[in-house]
């Protein structure tokens, strides 16, 4: 039996948290900004998300078909915008501008639910609301890539991702709680979400953000 190898491997494992642990101090602070601005994003965005087809057919009552119609038009739309928004943030050299733009899209369409009383009301709320899902997704991923040293680079997207998973994943599950602690009024829990999309989506530690873009456009500058 290979005894060194079984204490090489022993020390591997001991190693590992540590090691892991160095990563995720080793990743920048503009990249746990973005990850956070996404969770709390997606947080209030899948509530709404989650509620809005009872709310649809419940309250202001749409049929199946235009809850359809709206769902696959919303979706379309992200897919279209996305195909240009990389493009543009390249072009423009402005990435984080876009991406608080489409941050801010989502933000300001949160009041527009609960004050909604018709379908269209609606209708343009969640297109408008998905364009800015489309405006920011590129350029925030290349943002990752603009910030994350190479060595963390796989752990900077794998901590955003994980970030914005977790979001997608409370929301629903916090908008049944409301649903049951309002007793089932829909509006009173958009309400509920005003504040969180608009302010915590769009302004989480934007100043992390600035900073790591500053260090970030300080060393590329060094280098040329």
């Amino acid at each position: 039996m290979d005894y060194s190898s079984i204490q090489l491997s022993r020390l591997d494992v001991i190693c590992m948290p540590q090691e892991s642990l160095h990563g995720l101090r080793s990743i920048p602070r503009g990249i746990w900004a973005l990850g956070f601005v996404s969770m709390f994003m997606d947080v209030s965005s899948e509530m709404i998300h989650s509620l809005l087809p009872v709310f649809l057919v419940s309250v202001l009552g749409a049929s199946a078909t235009a809850l359809g119609l709206l769902e696959g038009l919303a979706e379309g739309t992200v897919n279209v915008v996305k195909m240009f928004s990389g493009g543009l943030s390249d072009w423009l050299g402005k990435r984080k501008a876009l991406a608080l733009v489409g941050y801010g899209m989502a933000a300001l369409t949160k009041p527009l639910f609960p004050l909604a009383n018709s379908f269209s009301l609606v209708f343009v709320a969640r297109l408008i609301d998905r364009i800015g899902k489309g405006v920011r997704g590129a350029p925030r991923d290349a943002l990752v890539a603009d910030l994350a040293p190479r060595q963390v680079r796989g752990a900077s997207y794998g901590l955003r991702q994980s970030l914005d998973t977790i979001g997608a994943f409370a929301g629903p599950l916090t908008a049944i709680g409301l649903m049951l602690a309002f007793k089932g009024d829909s509006r009173k829990v958009f309400w509920v979400l005003v504040p969180k999309g608009a302010y915590s989506g769009c302004f989480v530690d934007v100043r992390g953000l600035s900073a790591s873009l500053r260090t970030h456009s300080s060393q590329g500058s060094s280098t040329e």
